[in-house]
């Protein structure tokens, strides 16, 4: 059996940077990394004008909000009590950073260092307006707003069941921001190429929370995993599979993406992996740590050879 690694200490973490920079569960900021290479990507593809001072600028500001987030989440997740008594965490991956449970962090230093880098990120944003266009505002706002709301109150917009919703469109937002930026305007090709990956980083949140179901649900914390019977709630990491693949062969076909973006379907593999651990296992959720591992695998595969595919089809 794997061990799973070591929850932080204060001990561990004397060195003030090395402690900040933990606290933003930085493993998990690949995912955003990933939407911004792909927004990278769409724009070379069609030929702009492409700035890498911008586009540098771009992938920090979003790593910033994407840390700004998860800082934000264990805030509120500990507010309600849902980390604190989730006793069937998967660490690293579920039930948060511990920061708060385990007194690395104070619950006021977790609120107020989230706040900061949001605060980082608005500054980011008016800048990258200034060297692109206003409309940019809108993106930000709505990517800062849906970070915001996903666990803080009134809205718990996790808790009503669009957690899905709300993850799907903040990864898509990063893409389109960031094709915005080298573009300086909207088109309909971020929104394309972004979908599918960000179809699957949503399967990274529906797949961790089972093992957080038990806690969530005595939280308050109404998503689907937590609403639905587990034996029907597993079947819904599939179907996020097959909306996945499905818009991403439609785009090829109709000629939306190029045919060499196929190549993303070699991380296909790893999902029904994933898939079919999750429909044995789902209500053993120990059992679960190789379907997230292979969850995170096929992200990672799935956004760079779409990525590598609209480079080399420019």
């Amino acid at each position: 059996m794997t061990m799973q690694p070591l929850e932080p200490t204060l001990a561990t973490f004397q060195n003030p940077f090395a402690r900040y920079f933990a606290a933003t569960r930085p493993a998990f900021l690949t995912a955003s990394l990933m939407s911004c290479l792909i927004g990278l990507s769409i724009a070379w593809h069609d030929g702009l004008d492409f700035s890498v001072s911008l586009a540098l600028v771009t992938l920090l500001f979003a790593l910033f909000a994407h840390a700004g987030v998860n800082v934000l989440n264990d805030y509120y997740d500990d507010l309600n009590g849902t980390d604190a008594q989730n006793t069937d965490r998967i660490f690293p991956f579920t039930g948060g950073s511990r920061f708060i449970q385990n007194g690395v962090f104070t619950r006021a230093q977790t609120r107020n260092y989230g706040f900061a880098l949001m605060a980082c990120v608005a500054a980011a944003g008016l800048w990258l307006m200034e060297r692109s266009a206003p409309q940019l505002m809108y993106v930000g706002l709505a990517g800062l707003f849906i970070g915001w709301a996903y666990s803080a109150p009134p809205f718990r917009l996790n808790s009503r069941g669009l957690g899905e919703a709300c993850v799907a469109a903040g990864f898509l937002a990063i893409t389109v921001g960031t094709d915005f930026v080298q573009r300086k305007g909207f088109d309909s090709a971020p929104f394309i190429a972004g979908l599918s990956y960000a179809l699957l980083v949503t399967n990274l949140l529906y797949i961790n929370q089972f093992p957080d179901r038990s806690a969530d649900t005595a939280a308050g914390k109404l998503h689907w995993v937590a609403r639905l019977q587990i034996q029907t709630a597993r079947w819904g990491y599939a179907l996020i599979v097959l909306l996945c693949y499905a818009w991403l062969l439609a785009s090829v076909l109709l000629g939306w993406l190029p045919l060499l973006a196929l190549a993303a379907f070699l991380a296909l593999p790893l999902s029904i992996k994933a898939a079919r651990l999750l429909l044995q296992h789902a209500a053993q959720p120990q059992q679960l740590g190789d379907a997230i591992k292979a969850t995170i695998g096929a992200m990672m595969v799935h956004g760079s050879l779409l990525s590598l595919a609209l480079l080399f089809s420019k």
